[in-house]
This record gives structure tokens, sequence and C-alpha cells, in this order.
């Protein structure tokens, strides 16, 4: 399968760990920042990136942890990314302290922390969709 259906199929299924995080990352609600999912770069498909930071969060589950995570993470460095790990169990039992570890790595590589620019964000599964009117129906 090509990497980009790939990564479009990989988007549609989300962990519930994936989900959680997608949920706190999305819509620059995370420090002021653009965050992308499941998104192609160079050989391999990335959990989360943000591109400006060169940041690459992976939420991994029980396969993960071998040579070719290292190999992986190796690659990115190489690269001029950050990548940060977090076992999935981390990122449900403790969110806010993973989200805490996500940001101190961004303050510091030198980023401020600003508000979120979408602090009410569409309710819509993260697929960006808006609901039309209100439940008044009123636009």
């Amino acid at each position: 399968m090509p990497k980009p259906a790939f990564a479009r199929l990989l988007r549609a299924q989300q962990t519930e760990a994936e989900q959680r995080l997608w949920y706190q990352l999305r819509g620059r609600r995370f420090m002021g920042l653009k965050f992308k999912r499941q998104h192609q770069v160079g050989p391999f498909i990335v959990d989360f990136i943000c591109i400006d930071a060169m940041l690459v969060i992976e939420a991994d589950g029980g396969q993960h942890g071998d040579a070719k995570d290292v190999a992986r993470d190796t690659w990115f460095r190489k690269q001029g990314f950050h990548v940060l790990r977090f076992w999935n169990s981390e990122v449900l039992g403790q969110t806010a302290a993973v989200l805490e570890q996500i940001r101190q790595v961004v303050l510091g590589l030198g980023y401020r922390d600003t508000p979120a620019l979408s602090p009410n964000p569409s309710p819509a599964s993260g697929r960006g969709e808006q609901t039309v009117g209100g439940s008044d129906g009123l636009p």
C-alpha cells in the first residue's frame, strides 16, 4: 500500500492513546504549535510531528522498543528532529505528565508557552469538521 494511503488508514484507525494525544495537540491547542498526525517524513510515518519545532512524538504499544525503533529514531535525529516516545499506558494513565514532558522539551527548543489559538476545536473526532449552526438552529 502506498505511504499516503497507509497514513490515511492510520489516521482512521488511531489507538486510544493516539486519540487522547491528538485531542490535546490538534488545532494549535498545545502551546499554539501546529501538529500533524500520521504524517510521512522520509521513509517513515510518524504518529505526530511539529515541523516548526522539528519534534516527532510517538505513542508506542507493545510492538515497539526494538532495534527498528532505535534505527528510526537515529534517522530522525540525523535529519535534525527531536524524538519523544511514550508508551500508550503512559499517555492513557498519565496524560498530564506526558504533556508536561512535551512542554518542557518545546520550551528547551526555545519556544514560548503561548495560549492555544483554538480553545474550542470542533468535536468531530479531530477531522476538522464543523457543525452548521448551534443547537438552536442559528448559524
